[in-house]
């Protein structure tokens, strides 16, 4: 099931060009007994089977050993081992971005009714829910995460900007985009896209972007708005009255930008100076 849905399109390219590699380990390889049985009937009863400690676990150690970074080893940090579970942090775009930096992740997908809790709280570091709902087993949720943090690792879609200039990039849904031709049904291209004004442009797709996050995400136009305001109260001499919303946010990020390019030169000024 992993090897099917991550081996096409974007993905494949990716791991053919050596940007990631994804393998797909098989529990029941660990089972010691000669049915490769990896479940048994939970303790205190109740419906349904569990998957066993033991072969997880000799899964788990024998994973670890293989993938490894040279640099793990020398700081003696072991990888990430996430539990699909609908009792874990709900995974986001910012969770994404966190977990695009580590150079090795393991996905731990449970089935039937779970996993033995023991060998949970032995070798998970992450427990990770796609949203408040059951399936049947956590090989989708995994596959999923896979393909959100993979396209974030720099080289996977090409583009740097393909991965930052989307939903919840900024914390705003995106703004609509059009292609040719020019009029379709009637409806046609706004102007401002095909004025070659890229300022304007930029203006127009933040304006949208608020305006639709606003309409359909109420939530997370609150919090950028909010943000917002509290950089206005701290930067009080960088703001005009006369400015949009979306002009003032622009703005904010300019600002931003800047201090973290300046952030950025301080740091290699003082390596340097190590």
């Amino acid at each position: 099931m992993i090897k099917d849905g991550l081996n096409s399109s974007i993905l494949k390219r990716a791991s053919e060009a050596g940007y990631i590699t994804i393998n797909a380990i098989d529990i029941r390889d660990y089972s010691l007994d000669k049915h490769k049985k990896v479940d048994d009937y939970p303790y205190g009863g109740g419906a349904g089977m569990l998957m066993q400690a033991q072969p997880v676990f000799d899964a788990y150690e024998d994973l670890s050993k293989k993938i490894q970074s040279n640099e793990s080893k020398e700081n003696g940090k072991k990888s990430r081992v996430l539990f699909m579970t609908p009792q874990g942090r709900t995974f986001d775009q910012e969770y994404a971005k966190e977990l695009s930096k580590e150079n090795d992740l393991i996905f731990l997908c449970g089935h039937y009714e779970g996993i033995d809790e023991r060998v949970i709280e032995e070798i998970v570091t992450d427990e990770v829910s796609l949203g408040d709902f059951v399936l049947t087993g956590g090989e989708l949720p995994a596959m999923v995460m896979i393909d959100c943090i993979s396209r974030l690792i720099p080289g996977v879609l090409g583009s740097e900007d393909s991965a930052e200039d989307e939903s919840f990039s900024d914390g705003l849904l995106e703004y609509p985009q059009y292609t040719r031709p020019e009029e379709w049904r009637g409806k046609s291209v706004p102007a401002v896209l095909l004025s070659g004004n890229h300022k304007e442009i930029e203006k127009w797709r933040t304006a949208e972007a608020l305006n639709r996050t606003k309409e359909k995400r109420p939530d997370l136009y609150e919090k950028v708005k909010n943000e917002l305001e509290k950089f206005k109260e701290e930067n009080p001499r960088k703001f005009r009255k006369d400015r949009s919303e979306a002009e003032e946010l622009l703005k904010m990020r300019e600002l931003l930008a800047k201090e973290t390019e300046g952030t950025h030169e301080t740091e290699g000024t003082v390596r340097e100076g190590n």
